[in-house]
């Protein structure tokens, strides 16, 4: 299997901010030397407490952030994200036709009947009739939302999505419906995801492996099955315990 991602020894920190203008402000060192790899058509799970780094390393990924040291190596172009609330990530003056086709037009030459046909396409591959097309974010559930947000990172082909915390702002039933999408999508398209959550219950669900993320560092990594029922790091067993699974 050929890797879609490799994270080699990346490091970021940050100035901490002060509380006053005489406060002096240090460097807080939030990924203290990542190394991972996403293999083609690999759905992996990234885990950890909130503040642990996950996050800061989907922007590192994204290109959003750029590391201290290290490097990012994709095997594809254009990785998109999914983030964890759909409304805030969505223009609320738009209609989703707009939204879906607003990266053709700032990034090809698609002319306006191929990005209608991308957007239509794309749209029901997320689960939502072409109806929806002229709906603006604020008359569509939280569900439907999250779908159009999913059809949006599928407008430029990527062979790498981010999902962080992709569910978490949704239902139960609502959850175990876009888990199921995400896992077509990847089957359907070939995708790699890299499924960022805090919920060790839905990561079972859909990864394939999973990482344990604490303080900046991967502390455990490995095929879900071995890690859930064989943790080898004391944090992942407080993880799965606090999880009610062991």
């Amino acid at each position: 299997m050929a890797n879609i991602l490799e994270v080699k020894d990346v490091h970021v920190s940050f100035l901490e901010e002060r509380r006053t203008i005489f406060d002096k402000r240090n460097r807080i060192e939030v990924l203290k030397g990542i190394n991972m790899t996403i293999g083609e058509g690999e759905i992996v799970g990234l885990v950890g407490e909130s503040g642990c780094g996950k996050s800061t390393l989907a922007k590192v990924i994204l290109g959003l952030i750029k590391p201290d040291s290290g490097e990012v190596i994709h095997g594809s172009v254009h990785p998109q994200m999914i983030f964890q609330d759909p409304y805030s990530s969505l223009n609320p003056s738009k209609t989703v036709r707009f939204i879906l086709e607003e990266p053709l037009k700032n990034m090809t030459d698609a002319g306006p009947e191929e990005r209608l046909k991308k957007a239509t396409e794309r749209l029901k591959q997320a689960g939502l009739d072409e109806k929806y097309l002229t709906h603006k974010p604020s008359e569509l559930s939280g569900g439907q939302r999250q779908r159009v947000c999913i059809a949006e990172s599928l407008m430029m082909d990527p062979k790498l999505l981010i999902a962080d915390e992709p569910v978490s702002a949704l239902d139960v039933t609502i959850q175990a419906q876009i888990l199921k999408l995400l896992d077509d999508l990847q089957e359907n398209l070939g995708l790699s995801i890299l499924f960022i959550s805090h919920d060790l219950r839905v990561v079972y669900q859909l990864c394939d492996r999973v990482m344990v993320m604490r303080g900046g560092l991967i502390v455990e990594e490995g095929e879900i099955d071995e890690v859930y029922r064989n943790p080898k790091h004391e944090y992942t067993k407080q993880l799965l315990i606090a999880s009610g699974i062991i």
